[in-house]
């Protein structure tokens, strides 16, 4: 399996797209993650993953979505995201996750990406933007993958996203980022409408078969505004998507991502071990993307190493997540995110301004974490970066039983 992916993708990959992944990502991006460890033991806290949300538009309406993606547009300028970027890899930072909203309506974004040649960045798109021109250049860039949203089939999709011939425009873009050599990966978020179509052998060989590199199975997460409960899945199903990610890892020729479990296949919050945090579309800077909440902002003189590092709401998510649960905090104890929030009078950081009254209404789900269902890796290459680049770091020792 690893010989054929790794054949896929020296034989399908720009030669400086491929370069960069290697140093920028591979390398570089190994070498935070020791110095987060390090930094751990000196109760220091800078995440090696920062994920940034450049502004809140977008061009489809998708179920459950928690951006204020109708509200005027609010986006972060280039000057801050360079200032942000550049002060982030002077502390050994190199790889940046780019949300929206959708980022290709951010008039600035492939200016951004080229002013940091020796970065690396995953953006997460629906795709619909991308012409062959945008493919082109991001080619000419070298240091960007695009991980575009595949949300089912043709009907799936419409109902999905809120709008109509979604999926047909989607691989539109997906296919100018593969015509142009770009490494690129296709996300799905599961839920109950899609998980049969696309858990499956069938889906990830129709991905290997159009050239996708890489393929990342989020969980839905029932949160925001206009919450859809029934699309949720139940803690069978979240147990079945994990051993079906752990089986087909070992078998199929295409890197599978997950971000919820450690190699031995134990659950974790990105955001509770400190490996991830997230800053929204006016700055804010907020523990993960559903807890709409900040008491910073990346606009804070300090910059953004000092303002993460002294954040008393940050350390605060962190610890108390750590001590209640190893799944997501807001699903399973949205009382402790609002007690958090209230006792650091953080600030609502959406535009509509309900996210307490969405925190109260919430009625407490399973998550990731699910007791006595732990699944270690098959795949030595899988266990091996997690074991040592993505692990718990040990967070989790006090967890009350």
């Amino acid at each position: 399996m690893i010989f054929t992916l790794g054949s896929r993708i020296l034989s399908t990959v720009d030669p400086q797209c491929l370069a960069k992944l290697a140093w920028n990502f591979g390398y570089k991006g190994a070498r935070s993650v020791m110095l987060f460890k390090k930094r751990m033991k000196q109760g220091v806290y800078f995440p090696p993953f920062l994920y940034l949300s450049i502004l809140n538009s977008c061009n489809l309406r998708c179920q459950g979505c928690w951006v204020d993606v109708e509200a005027p547009r609010n986006a972060i300028d280039l000057d801050t995201l360079n200032r942000t970027v550049n002060n982030a890899m002077s502390h050994g930072n190199s790889f940046f996750g780019i949300l929206g909203g959708e980022p290709f309506m951010h008039p600035e974004l492939l200016d951004f990406l080229a002013q940091h040649p020796d970065a690396y960045f995953q953006v997460f798109t629906n795709g619909q933007l991308i012409t062959e021109k945008t493919a082109k250049a991001l080619r000419q860039i070298g240091n960007a993958t695009p991980l575009v949203s595949i949300e089912g089939t043709s009907t799936v999709s419409d109902e999905r996203r809120g709008n109509k011939d979604v999926l047909n425009r989607t691989l539109r873009g997906l296919r100018h980022c593969l015509d142009q050599k770009l490494l690129t990966g296709v996300a799905t978020s599961l839920c109950q409408t899609n998980i049969d179509d696309l858990l499956s052998v069938e889906w990830l060989k129709k991905l290997i078969d159009m050239g996708v590199h890489y393929t990342w199975f989020h969980t839905y997460r029932p949160v925001g505004p206009k919450i859809n409960a029934e699309l949720a899945l139940t803690p069978e199903q979240i147990t079945r998507a994990r051993k079906f990610i752990v089986q087909q890892r070992a078998r199929q020729p295409i890197a599978i991502v997950d971000a919820y479990y450690d190699h031995a296949g134990q659950a974790l919050c990105p955001m509770a071990t400190g490996i991830s945090h997230h800053v929204g579309p006016k700055g804010d800077i907020e523990p993960c993307p559903i807890i709409q909440f900040a008491t910073e902002n990346i606009k804070d003189s300090r910059g953004v190493y000092e303002t993460f590092t002294s954040s008393g709401f940050l350390q605060d998510f962190r610890e108390i997540a750590a001590q209640h649960t190893r799944g997501c905090v807001v699903l399973e104890r949205p009382d402790l995110v609002k007690e958090i929030a209230l006792k650091h009078g953080a600030h609502d950081t959406t535009m509509r301004q309900t996210a307490m009254k969405e925190l109260e209404s919430m009625t407490p789900r399973t998550s990731q974490w699910v007791k006595e269902e732990e699944i270690p890796e098959q795949h030595w290459m899988y266990w091996v970066a997690k074991r040592f680049f993505y692990q718990d770091f040990g967070v989790y020792h006090a967890l009350k039983k």
